[in-house]
């Protein structure tokens, strides 16, 4: 059976559709999950999760111990606690889609460049994107504060697809107006995937999330297992 990927979560009960990382459903593969409790998706979008750090830590370490292959989070917000948590666990570990940004970036044609949508644009700084590797804030759009994704998350609001498909839809397309040059679009909300189908057939751009990274965490961690005659092949190729 192929090891699970394992998902620390934010402390939340909100709807989990197919698409979001917190619903089992939405990987090709088996994942795990540990939920880290009074971790609430303000206090970790505020950046005042610091004093929860160790118990982050433990719930990553308790997913190696259930056999987890690799970890990843429910919040593109702890791409500031990358680092540290990295070197409390003992597998390897991607906390946000925003990691993607670089390896994006690359991709893109001359004069291209990486736009991110967020769940809170006033509360993602330059410190989130030296996180991840970034010198300075790409083109940056959020969701707006009393919206349909805010009230849901955080008000405890009915899940509204149709108004959550359409906010996103605004937001994405503003950005895209105010920075032409956009080539892709990644979302740094784990919530969002379950639209990047429908955001990529509007906007015509590639879109990278959390579930992107997660399939590419678990692909490197559990590789697929060769023939004999693909190994002979590629040693009769070198």
């Amino acid at each position: 059976m192929t090891a699970p990927l394992g998902i620390i979560m934010l402390d939340t009960a909100f709807p989990r559709p197919v698409g979001d990382v917190g619903n089992a459903a939405s990987w090709p593969f088996p994942v795990l999950y540990r939920t880290v409790h009074g971790a609430t998706a303000r206090l970790v979008v505020s950046g005042q999760d610091g004093p929860l750090l160790e118990a982050f830590a433990a719930a990553g370490e308790d997913l190696r111990r259930a056999g987890a292959c690799a970890l990843t989070t429910s919040c593109g917000f702890l791409v500031l606690r990358q680092q540290a948590l990295a070197a409390r666990v003992g597998l390897p570990l991607a906390t946000s889609s925003l990691l993607q940004i670089p390896a994006v970036a690359a991709t893109l044609p001359a004069g291209r460049r990486v736009g991110v949508i967020t769940y809170d644009a006033a509360a993602l700084s330059l410190a989130h994107f030296t996180a991840a590797g970034l010198s300075e804030i790409p083109p940056v759009a959020g969701l707006p504060r009393g919206g349909a994704l805010h009230g849901m998350i955080e008000d405890g609001a009915p899940y509204d697809r149709a108004a959550l498909a359409a906010e996103l839809l605004t937001v994405a397309t503003g950005l895209i107006s105010s920075a032409p040059d956009i080539g892709a679009l990644v979302l740094e909300c784990t919530n969002l995937p379950p639209f990047s189908a429908l955001l990529a057939k509007v906007t015509g751009l590639p879109v990278y999330d959390s579930l992107t990274l997660g399939c590419w965490l678990h692909a490197a961690a559990v590789p697929p297992v060769r023939s004999s005659i693909d190994c002979d092949s590629g040693a009769e190729g070198n």
